[in-house]
């Protein structure tokens, strides 16, 4: 079982109730089920901090172009046709990819409403969802899709699935539904969720139109705090990231995107020096093109070792924290995600230490980081109930999401 403090892996047995992880033998333990997780690593669930779920049925589909063509004329064409009905079977294809790689909770920004809860709910994996708002007035011509996020929440909001306030970006979003988005966060006691500094082209017109980054314009109008989650941050200056730092603001790093769509990578070295909180998102399936956060903690590691030339920079045990607790601490849930520890809840992911990927088990940190590519995770539990036993779906019916995907693509792509 991994330790928590210091991500060391030990021999240790604790229990499940109510979703909740205990170290004390409780009350009428005699009736458990026990589980043998001899020659397995419990580990807590990763958490994708940056998602577009509903994507799944791009995959592929747009890739090889300028970043530009890839948003305007590739992505939101079919997202103009695509039925918001399918965004169901679309958002169920992500969390059994989310799920079969040891994904436990995700944070999205979706399209169609009523679809990513759905889909969350049903799967059982925990979700922090947030309705992509767009416009020039919150209460005019971005009232539907704000309306949308209400009645969403007032549906599906729980335990496991909760809701946050999601502009989609300052180039999509006038500085007043910016502030307006806001002040509806803080009296709903929502977070907020943004694109942001992902291109060169995004810095370079809000130069043009406001005479600041889009860093210092968001904190002009007071909207970092340290209930923001900030996407991207690709295209970052000194001066932005010490205005990062300074806010509280969280920051979610999207290595294979940024670079399959060829906008660089994130200053991270420079941002994880000034104590900012870093945390791992996979971004969408039709950027990405996968979910897979073990495939996404290794580039992140990689790819800042080869840019700075330093083989000690991001090391393995801060890029599994980056996954884990930087993520809980992001959504204000320290304690309670992203550790094993008494009283958290019970999303865990069940790492076969005999896959051949794995196998010596010389260092299991450095395993996770370097090694593992998903295909390790045989069980995962989320709020104290299996969803994946041996490799097997038990929430999800693997064969009806692909018929209906299936049918999706021959129909709207």
């Amino acid at each position: 079982m991994s330790e928590p403090d210091g991500l060391k892996a030990e021999e240790k047995e604790f229990w499940v109730k109510d979703g909740q992880i205990a170290f004390q033998e409780p009350e009428g333990s005699e009736s458990c089920k026990v589980i043998d997780a001899a020659r397995k690593l419990v580990m807590p669930g990763l958490v994708n901090m940056h998602t577009h779920a509903y994507m799944s049925v791009m995959r592929n589909y747009a890739d090889d172009v300028e970043f530009g063509e890839w948003l305007f004329k590739r992505v939101m064409p079919v997202e103009d046709r695509f039925p918001r009905e399918g965004a169901y079977w679309t958002n169920l294809l992500s969390c059994m990819e989310m799920i079969q790689t040891g994904t436990t909770s995700f944070v999205d920004m979706h399209m169609y409403c009523g679809q990513s809860p759905r889909a969350a709910r049903d799967a059982g994996m925990r979700a922090f969802i947030g309705r992509s708002v767009v416009g020039e007035d919150l209460y005019g011509d971005g009232l539907g899709r704000f309306k949308e996020e209400i009645e969403e929440q007032e549906e599906y909001e729980s335990d496991r699935i909760r809701f946050i306030m999601s502009p989609h970006a300052i180039y999509t979003c006038s500085v007043r539904l910016l502030e307006q988005a806001m002040e509806e966060a803080k009296k709903r006691g929502m977070l907020k969720h943004i694109h942001l500094s992902e291109s060169e082209t995004e810095v370079k017109d809000c130069f043009d139109k406001y005479g600041k980054s889009p860093v210092e314009l968001l904190a002009d109008i007071g909207f970092l705090d340290d209930r923001t989650l900030l996407a991207h941050c690709v295209q970052l200056s000194d001066e932005d990231i010490d205005i990062l730092r300074s806010s509280g603001a969280h920051v979610i790093t999207n290595p294979a995107s940024n670079a399959k769509l060829g906008n660089g990578f994130a200053p991270v070295l420079a941002m994880k020096e000034r104590g900012i909180n870093l945390c791992i998102g996979t971004d969408g399936p039709a950027s990405n093109n996968t979910l897979n956060m073990f495939r996404e903690m290794g580039l992140l590691s990689l790819i800042h070792k080869g840019i700075s030339r330093s083989p000690v920079a991001l090391p393995a045990d801060f890029v599994i924290r980056a996954a884990t607790e930087n993520a809980a601490r992001a959504l204000h849930e320290e304690g309670r995600l992203g550790v094993i520890k008494e009283g958290a809840r019970a999303d865990l992911a069940f790492i076969d230490l005999d896959a051949v990927s794995l196998f010596p088990n010389n260092n299991i940190v450095s395993s996770l980081c370097y090694s593992a590519n998903g295909s390790e995770v045989c069980d995962v539990m989320i709020d104290g109930k299996f969803v994946m036993q041996g490799r097997q779906l038990l929430t999800i019916d693997k064969e009806r999401v692909y018929y209906e995907v299936n049918k999706l693509v021959k129909e709207h792509l």
